[in-house]
């Protein structure tokens, strides 16, 4: 786009700062896209009236922030995802993380390098640079309330605080109301990071009876009636009440009342553990809507947008609770990483994080249209608009097999026996779809697994 010329007329702070940000603004609202060459640097310097030194500083940034590349006496372009994912050679890491997909047209990237250089050069930017208050500031906390309250649990700056991750916010909830020996029931299969923090803190987990829709609520009553394990008492349930982590299971409001319900009358904590149901409907009250005055209640944001932004927020009961978590929290990783959360706070506080949500929602959606048109219908489990699907194997070999298979592919493949708790729970492997492999690639990871569970007689072909 020969003709662009970027907006600075109320730019404060160094113009070539400010020309960039117009670049990664224009970009994001599409008035830029991909493959536009922009204006030679001399012919832009010109009509901005500024020097060429300042336009060519301006340039580097954007490259610097990979909005665009340089093509020698070409000029430069405005980068596509394609020649981002081209341009380079380092595989994707695979490390068994179930990860959010990238949109084939994101926005996340330069609605990132917008808002940082919005809070670096707000009256606030130096308070954002130093140490956060334990549990986050109260800006920090309201937002997150806010956002919190809106699916329509009890949560004000009072009883939310921030945390560096789900996992940060849960080691504070276990070391904060569980002691050695205490019980906590989970579904026969359950998220690995809980099952290492019950062990290092000496909690027993017990597993509960559950079917494709999740955990049997008479299994719990069961157990909370007879005592799970020689009569101990049941202190907690564990639960993922949206697209669990592995099962992709949703609990029907019926089933999360009567879970209510039960734990209300056996005195029993709730531990929602809810990183994935903005993604969805989210027509289904939480458990914190359902029992507050018992419910811990976790929502990351890393699982819905991106695991770098390491930001979670952490419901607790009442303000007292609130406070022990705050300090359990300072005591173990201090804070949120500031910046993070100042631009998480920004785009809670206009709106711009529905609309990143959205985006990656409409990509799990089109991936599991993917999944559906290859996988046969009933073979495997997933929720609507999930990244991850659930596969039943017949036989444990099958996931080593797999992986090797969908390893080279940079798709995320983890045998069940990762997360079983329950013993005699059957063989499955959990396939990620999200991350930073694009549709081409999922959908031909997807027709090997077709290939190798449903037509190869569970043998494994070494081609790929």
């Amino acid at each position: 786009m020969q003709n662009w010329l970027p907006d600075i007329r109320n730019a404060q702070g160094p113009l070539y700062l400010a020309i960039s940000a117009a670049i990664g603004r224009d970009v994001e609202e599409r008035r830029l896209n991909p493959g536009d060459r922009l204006p030679p640097q001399r012919e832009l310097a010109e009509a901005l009236g500024v020097d060429t030194g300042t336009v060519t500083r301006a340039y580097a940034e954007a490259r610097r922030q990979g909005l665009i590349d340089a093509e020698g006496r070409r000029g430069s372009f405005v980068r596509g995802k394609a020649a981002f994912d081209a341009s380079s050679q380092v595989p994707p890491f695979d490390t068994g993380m179930n990860l959010p997909p990238i949109p084939s047209s994101s926005s996340y990237a330069a609605s990132f390098a917008n808002a940082l250089q919005a809070v670096l050069e707000g009256p606030a930017a130096a308070n954002r640079l130093q140490y956060q208050p334990a549990g986050g500031a109260p800006e920090d906390r309201a937002a997150g309330a806010q956002w919190l309250a809106a699916s329509g649990m009890e949560a004000t700056e009072d009883n939310v605080i921030v945390t560096s991750g789900a996992q940060t916010a849960l080691h504070a909830v276990v070391s904060s109301v569980l002691a050695p020996g205490d019980i906590v029931c989970t579904g026969p299969f359950v998220y690995p990071g809980w099952s290492a923090i019950c062990r290092r803190h000496g909690v027993a987990i017990v597993p509960l009876g559950a079917d494709r829709h999740g955990i049997d609520p008479d299994a719990f009553a069961r157990a909370c009636e007879t005592g799970a394990v020689q009569s101990t008492p049941v202190r907690a349930i564990y639960l993922v009440p949206d697209n669990d982590n592995p099962t992709t299971a949703t609990l029907s409001e019926e089933r999360r009342r009567r879970i209510a319900e039960i734990a209300r009358r056996h005195d029993v904590l709730i531990i929602e553990d809810d990183p994935y149901s903005r993604l969805g409907s989210g027509e289904i009250p939480s458990l914190a809507a359902l029992a507050p005055e018992r419910t811990w209640h976790v929502a990351s944001l890393s699982k819905l947008v991106s695991p770098s932004l390491r930001v979670a927020y952490l419901r607790a009961p009442q303000l007292r609770d609130a406070l022990r978590l705050a300090t359990d929290t300072y005591e173990t990783t201090i804070m949120a990483p500031p910046l993070n959360l100042a631009v998480c706070t920004q785009w809670l506080n206009t709106g711009k994080w529905a609309s990143l949500v959205a985006e990656v929602r409409d990509e799990c959606l089109a991936r599991q249209a993917i999944a559906a048109g290859i996988l046969p219908h009933g073979s495997y489990e997933a929720a609507r608009a999930g990244y991850h699907l659930w596969i039943a194997l017949e036989r444990e070999g099958q996931s080593a097999d797999l992986v090797r298979a969908l390893r080279p592919l940079g798709i995320s493949v983890v045998s069940g026996e990762q997360f079983r708790i329950d013993p005699e729970a059957r063989h499955a492997v959990r396939i990620s779809i999200g991350g930073s492999a694009d549709r081409q690639c999922i959908e031909r990871a997807l027709k090997m697994v077709d290939a190798m569970i449903h037509h190869q007689d569970g043998r494994f072909s070494p081609m790929v």
